[in-house]
């Protein structure tokens, strides 16, 4: 049976696949700038930063009528549009590894490692100064110097799948990572995952797709206030994600 999503808020959260911001003239990006050139140049800039209108009845019709095809290991489905004399008809979509790679410019390889082992992991996380405990199952960005916070920040709210967790990091960042939690969102309770990304691939491959009046998702985009939040940041129990 295939779950149906309605125009609920609870499918969807304005905080997941934002924009992050890196605009040094913003007067709360002080403590921040230094790990600004770090993800200027990163190959992942474009995933982080391109701003996109999104719409919920095209998210949603893609999501509720997304399946898999093993034979061309391959997303399908399909969305409603308007054709030229203004009638409604069903436009099929497929997307592929080397869809999401292209589009969102990941810039990776098949052959790419999407697994980081466990002690490169926790290196990391101590070469970045990490107060907290290597060991736990999930690191959290409040223990993190302000701009290596930002950092983990960005990545959280501009690539995250999850509902909620904003404090915790997760595998956000591969290509191959981010297509096989799209096959995830088909099992249990479907919301819109991915507003952002979704709605990039959709207008890839039908460039006259529809704008739908008073229909476009907000997503609440990395701005002055969030790095002012972020500024002080100490954990959700004490401040805001």
């Amino acid at each position: 049976m295939m779950l149906s999503l309605q125009a609920k808020s609870s499918d969807f959260h304005n905080k997941r696949n934002i924009c992050c911001v890196l605009d040094k003239k913003l007067p709360k990006m002080g403590p921040f700038e230094e790990i600004l050139k770090f993800i200027e140049d990163n190959r992942i800039r474009k995933a982080l930063t391109d701003q996109h209108k999104c719409y919920g009845s095209h998210l949603r019709a893609f999501w509720n009528s997304e399946h898999y095809v093993e034979d061309d290991k391959a997303i399908h489905s399909a969305v409603n549009m308007k054709d030229a004399d203004g009638k409604d008809i069903d436009v099929g979509v497929k997307i592929t590894v080397g869809d999401v790679r292209r589009v969102l410019d990941f810039k990776d390889k098949d052959e790419d490692p999407i697994i980081v082992s466990e002690r490169l992991c926790k290196g990391l996380w101590m070469r970045m100064g990490y107060t907290g405990f290597v060991n736990d199952l999930a690191y959290t960005k409040s223990k993190l110097s302000r701009p290596y916070k930002f950092l983990v920040h960005s990545f959280i709210h501009a690539l995250g799948h999850r509902k909620g967790a904003y404090d915790e990091s997760a595998d956000y960042i591969m290509n191959i990572i981010a297509c096989h939690h799209m096959l995830d969102n088909i099992k249990g309770e479907r919301f819109v995952q991915y507003p952002r990304f979704v709605q990039m691939l959709l207008d890839d491959q039908i460039p006259k797709f529809s704008e739908v009046e008073d229909d476009e998702l907000k997503l609440e985009h990395m701005d002055n206030e969030t790095l002012k939040r972020l500024d002080v940041y100490r954990g959700v129990e004490k401040g805001i994600a």
